[in-house]
C-alpha cells in the first residue's frame, strides 16, 4: 500500500520543469513509476517519441537520474543491454551500488516497431521493467493509428469518413502477449487509481526478472478532450471496463479493481472528439466487444 504522502517528499527522477503538453497523463506515469522507484538509483531508457522529445529539449533536460535515449524500435535491447553490463561489471568488482533498470516507451514504440527488442529483452529474462505509456496512437508524428488505437477511433491514418468509420480494427491486447513470455511479473494500470498503479511499479521493481507496465496515457490532441479531464479520461476507461487493472504474476491472473457499477462504453466514447462520428450501431458493437473482453479477463482471473 503506496503513501502518497510520504512519497510526496521523495526526490523523483523527473522533474516538474519539462515541456510536455498540457493535459498530458504521460508524465504522470513517469512521476508514478518515480515514486514506485523512490530511494532507489535507477537507469532510465527512452524510447523516441513524445516523451523524449519534450523531457530533453537541448540543452535542458527534465530527468535527473541516469538516462538513455533510443531509437523507436530499440529502447528495450538498449536497457537490456545496459542491465548485461551492470551485471558483468558487479561480477568484476568494479560497480558496488544496487541498480534498478526502466524502460519507457509510447505505444507506438511499443506495440509497434519496438515489439521485436521488447520480445527479445522479455524472453532472453532481463532485471528490468518495461512501461508502455499507451496514449493510443503515434502522437509524436501527427496522430496515426497505432496497433493500440481503439476500434473506430479517428486518426490522420484511419480518418473517419462516409466510407471508412475510423480505425477498423481491434486494438492488439499486449499485456497478454507479455504474459505469453512467461515472465515474472505484468500488469495493466490507470493513473486515476494512484494506489493500484504505484504498488503495482514497485512489484515490478522488486521483482527478480523481466516486468512490464502497461499504462493507460490518454493525449489531450489525440483523444480531443478538455486537458483538464486527462485523469478523469483514466478514470472512465476503467470503470466501463475498456481498460480493466488487473496483475499477473507468475501466470497467476488477479483482479486489481472491480467497479461497483460497470458504466456503458459510451460515457467513455462521447467524452472525445475522435469518437465524435459514432452512431448507436458502433457503439453498441463497441460495447459487445467489451463485454466479451470483460467476462473472458473474469474467468481468467477465478471472478466469473
Amino acid at each position: 500500500m503506496a503513501n502518497l504522502r510520504e512519497l510526496s517528499k521523495e526526490d523523483l527522477f523527473l522533474s516538474s520543469g519539462h515541456r510536455m503538453c498540457a493535459g498530458c497523463i504521460a508524465p504522470v506515469v513517469v512521476r508514478m513509476m518515480s515514486m514506485a522507484a523512490a530511494g532507489r538509483n535507477v537507469v532510465v531508457g527512452n524510447a523516441t517519441g513524445c516523451l523524449e522529445v519534450a523531457t530533453t529539449i537541448y540543452p535542458y533536460t527534465a530527468w535527473k537520474c541516469s538516462w538513455v535515449h533510443n531509437a523507436f524500435e530499440n529502447a528495450a535491447a538498449t536497457i537490456s543491454g545496459v542491465e548485461a553490463a551492470y551485471k558483468a561489471l558487479r561480477r568484476k568488482g568494479k560497480v558496488k551500488d544496487d541498480y534498478k533498470f526502466i524502460a519507457f516507451g509510447g505505444d507506438g514504440g511499443t506495440y509497434d516497431i519496438g515489439l521485436q527488442s521488447l520480445s527479445g529483452a522479455m524472453e532472453r529474462g532481463h532485471d528490468m521493467v518495461y512501461v508502455c505509456y499507451d496514449n493510443g496512437a503515434y502522437m509524436n508524428t501527427g496522430i496515426q493509428r497505432s496497433g493500440a488505437t481503439p476500434k473506430f477511433a479517428d486518426t490522420t491514418t484511419s480518418p473517419a469518413g462516409k466510407v471508412v468509420p475510423g480505425k477498423t480494427q481491434w486494438r492488439k491486447d499486449l499485456t497478454a502477449i507479455m504474459v505469453a513470455h512467461n515472465i515474472p511479473y505484468a500488469a495493466q494500470v490507470a493513473p486515476g487509481h494512484w494506489n493500484d498503479f504505484i504498488t503495482k511499479g514497485a512489484k515490478a521493481i522488486d521483482v527478480d526478472g523481466p516486468a512490464f507496465i502497461n499504462a493507460l496515457a490518454p493525449c489531450p490532441r489525440g483523444w480531443r478532450y478538455d486537458t483538464a479531464d486527462g485523469i478523469e479520461m483514466c478514470r472512465l476507461a476503467v470503470d466501463t471496463c475498456i481498460w480493466p487493472l488487473y496483475e499477473v504474476v507468475n501466470g497467476e491472473w488477479k483482479l486489481t479493481y472491480k467497479p461497483k457499477q460497470k458504466r456503458p462504453v459510451a460515457d467513455f466514447l462521447k467524452a472525445q472528439g475522435r469518437f465524435r462520428h459514432l452512431t448507436d450501431e458502433m457503439i453498441q458493437e463497441f460495447q459487445a466487444q467489451v463485454d466479451r473482453d470483460w467476462e473472458a479477463l473474469l474467468k481468467r482471473c477465478g471472478e466469473a
